[in-house]
């Protein structure tokens, strides 16, 4: 029924004051495939979404597409006074109107109405949109009051709420800015599934490898390639990342063989070139004329050789950002909790003791108490039961927050922003409010680190960041001599720390009882 589905491009480009972000980029997507959009923080591919949703205008180019459109972003902007039950009505506002349509056609009768209107409830399935939509609330644990106003609802409720809706309305083309931030381990099968079976276009941007292993018939690689072009991967996350890191040694082995290709030919022709003005003369027994003339010709042929390779010579590759955690220096006991209590937040039954080096996982459904346990462990939030002692210095990276004055640049709030190799060049004198979102997470992350912690408290590290800053991040989290907790419902991270010794929380409405395990 979706075959006629595309979504097409054409030199798509748009940029900003520091020059071109999406560089004409042309590509198709057809039904059924699922392309995912990959690169570093600042590389364009929220920007690309907005492009393709025409919620953005391109400085060039064209964006063509055939099919019903939804458009999932990573902040969710609502209206005062909006409730759960305003964003269901419109999700469900197309059904409800095919389905009236065809009351109309029906009485009195018109064939061709009702045959139009039949064909298109039929196409988006109108009868079972309210059932998809029940599904969907419950599935991603958004099954809220219709009447609840959105001003009272979390950042991540009312994120999976509007992913409901959308996952309820059947688009034709869906397109997703990082969807798994704020689900748990349930809502992240249910969305997988989803995705798996659209008969659509899909187009998504994500840093969950193990979503883009999953779901993308097809990955989109916005970081620099030699040729200065995009491309696109096919054979899933893993199978790109090998390749990438191939390509990636291929093309320093190529910079460095013309390097010294052009430093050698640039050396024939400065001493044949010296030869010459210093009036250089070959053997004897060769005329005068042809030697001359036999010096010429090899400095120009040098010469010529020198330009052709200037002209074919592949650009440097681009250092890549390096994450540098600084030496985190913890030594003995450095946090203890009692059992805990926040009442309808927050119930852990047994203590928590973290010393220098050690680690924690903190797991559990979304709705568990993860966030009110890292905010109790840091001081931000005061238990009703149990306390809290700390005999170090304890930072918390909280899973939103915001900065007071959005008009300082980076180096300004983090001067160590740069050594720590998460913001670099005109990104580092920008003002905040014009970072991207995932710089904007990288900057939270150096200010962070740059605190010189002994406990580190990390409440969904993964929300925002690149892939490639993920894996160096867990890296560096296995590393460190400091104490570490982490919240986290990144699949791939998770299973990269399944050494470390977890807590797993229960919702404290459904039980009162919290285990403490070692694995």
């Amino acid at each position: 029924m979706r075959s006629h589905v595309h979504l097409t491009t054409q030199d798509l480009t748009k940029g900003y004051e520091a020059g071109p972000v999406v560089d004409g980029i042309s590509l198709t997507v057809s039904a059924g495939q699922r392309l995912g959009i990959i690169g570093e923080n600042g590389r364009g591919k929220t920007t690309l979404l907005r492009l393709l949703a025409e919620d953005l205008p391109p400085d060039q180019g064209t964006v063509t597409r055939h099919g019903s459109l939804s458009l999932v972003q990573q902040e969710m902007p609502f209206h005062e006074g909006e409730t759960v039950g305003d964003l269901l009505s419109e999700a469900l506002r197309e059904s409800r109107e095919a389905l009236s349509e065809m009351d109309c056609a029906a009485e009195p009768f018109d064939e061709q109405r009702y045959t139009d209107a039949l064909a298109h409830a039929e196409n988006i399935e109108a009868w079972d949109a309210e059932r998809r939509a029940d599904i969907a609330l419950k599935a991603l644990d958004a099954d809220h009051d219709r009447a609840t106003p959105l001003a009272r609802l979390s950042v991540g409720q009312r994120y999976r709420v509007r992913l409901a809706c959308l996952l309820a309305e059947r688009a034709d083309v869906l397109l997703l800015d990082e969807p798994t931030n704020h689900l748990d381990a349930g809502a992240l099968a249910f969305l997988t599934e989803r995705l798996q079976q659209h008969h659509g276009v899909v187009v998504l941007v994500s840093h969950d490898r193990t979503l883009l292993d999953e779901v993308c018939t097809q990955l989109l690689d916005l970081d620099p390639a030699p040729d200065g072009q995009v491309h696109l991967h096919g054979g899933g996350y893993r199978a790109f990342k090998e390749a990438k890191r191939a390509e990636r040694q291929r093309w320093e082995q190529r910079f460095a063989q013309e390097e010294a290709e052009h430093d050698e030919l640039a050396e024939k022709v400065e001493r044949a070139q010296s030869r010459l003005k210093d009036g250089w003369r070959p053997p004897k027994g060769t005329g005068r004329h042809q030697r001359t003339t036999r010096a010429a010709n090899k400095m120009r042929n040098v010469a010529r050789r020198l330009e052709e390779l200037g002209d074919q010579r592949v650009g440097a590759p681009p250092p890549p950002l390096r994450f540098t955690p600084p030496e985190l220096e913890a030594s003995g006991d450095l946090l203890h909790a009692t059992p805990l209590e926040v009442p309808g937040r927050l119930r852990l039954t047994e203590p928590i003791s973290l010393s220098a080096g050690e680690k924690l996982l903190v797991t559990g459904p979304n709705g568990a108490g993860k966030s009110t346990l890292l905010g109790v462990l840091a001081g931000r939030v005061t238990p009703a039961r149990g306390t809290v002692h700390h005999a170090g210095r304890v930072a918390l990276l909280a899973q939103e927050s915001a900065f007071e004055n959005e008009d300082a640049t980076a180096v300004q709030l983090c001067s160590r922003v740069e050594d720590i190799g998460l913001l670099r060049g005109k990104d580092l004198v920008r003002p905040v409010g014009r970072l991207s979102t995932g710089q904007r997470r990288r900057l939270e992350l150096a200010i962070l680190l740059s605190g010189s912690p002994h406990v580190l408290l990390l409440d969904e590290p993964t929300n925002h960041l690149s892939i490639a800053l993920v894996d160096e991040l867990t890296e560096a989290l296995d590393q460190t001599r400091a104490a570490v907790a982490v919240a986290t419902h990144d699949r791939q991270m998770r299973t990269d720390f399944g050494s470390w010794r977890s807590v797993t929380l229960d919702s404290p409405s459904r039980s009162h009882e919290n285990s403490v395990a070692s694995k």
